[in-house]
């Protein structure tokens, strides 16, 4: 990740009214970004539409919100290593996509898929603006998110970023498309539910590998589970690295769940001393 002090700007303000309400009410109901998007749709598109200060806080909310699914489902996927291949590796996977889903969030970015638009939340004048645009047959979500991120100054030049292309051997969804899809697999041991103490053993495997060669996941090494969630360990890492450098670790919101309670005693968040120095001098 490329820091950027103006994108670090924006969503520091972004995030400004979240500062000011207790964490545990700050998350509004279910669907409520998506709500309050679609009735702001202009009638013809492209178009803009005038948002308030609680809509933009609306889209931290919501990167949050997904990045935590993301977390929960890296643990999931690490609880499914043995007793269970092909899941642990879609798990693993639906971990990574949710965290670049928070990451393409973070930067103002949002699909209204049952409305076929796409937004983009943007500073305008001392306010903030939704642009709307149709959305294309090649912009549906596995790709549309991914695409934002990888666009990004942040990660266009970060290896372990991509635009998650299908057709090649070396791809996140290419690795879940061939655990959904493929005949013939085989990959059935007796199912053991890893113990607790596994659990946290995988955890903490993963969180000491090195991934200076930026790795991604192999169809023809599947399952490829030691990737699968290396990568997803390293992207959960950089989305919190990337809104503790924009706002700190004492924001009202960001301190309570930026370390939430699911993951006590499993995951510390912490890489490789190479890793750590390689994003320090990034």
């Amino acid at each position: 990740m490329t820091p950027d002090e103006a994108i670090q700007k924006q969503i520091a303000s972004w995030f400004r009214p979240l500062n000011t309400v207790g964490a545990a009410k700050a998350f509004p109901p279910a669907l409520t970004l998506s709500k309050d998007l679609k009735a702001r749709i202009p009638h013809e598109l492209p178009g803009d539409a005038a948002v308030d200060a609680a809509i933009a806080s609306h889209f931290m909310t919501a990167a949050v919100d997904i990045w935590l699914r993301g977390v929960h489902s890296f643990l999931i996927s690490a609880a499914l290593t043995d007793s269970s291949p092909i899941w642990a590796a879609v798990v693993g996977y639906y971990s990574s996509h949710y965290t670049v889903r928070g990451l393409a969030h973070l930067l103002g970015h949002f699909q209204l898929f049952n409305d076929k638009a796409l937004v983009r939340l943007r500073a305008d004048a001392g306010g903030y603006v939704c642009g709307f645009v149709s959305k294309h047959g090649a912009d549906h979500e596995h790709k549309f998110y991914w695409k934002m991120v990888k666009r990004s100054v942040l990660f266009q030049s970060d290896g372990l970023f991509t635009e998650n292309p299908a057709g090649q051997v070396e791809s996140d969804v290419a690795h879940r498309n061939y655990a959904n899809y493929s005949d013939h697999l085989g990959t059935w041991p007796p199912f053991a539910p890893l113990s607790e103490q596994a659990i946290k053993d995988r955890v903490e495997r993963i969180s000491k590998i090195s991934l200076q060669a930026q790795p991604l996941p192999r169809t023809d090494r599947f399952p490829d589970l030691e990737y699968v969630q290396l990568a997803a360990y390293h992207r959960i890492v950089a989305f919190r690295d990337l809104v503790d450098n924009a706002i700190g670790q004492q924001h009202k919101f960001w301190k309570v769940h930026r370390n939430p309670s699911f993951v006590q005693g499993y995951i510390d968040f912490q890489l490789p001393v190479s890793d750590a120095l390689a994003q320090l001098n990034s």
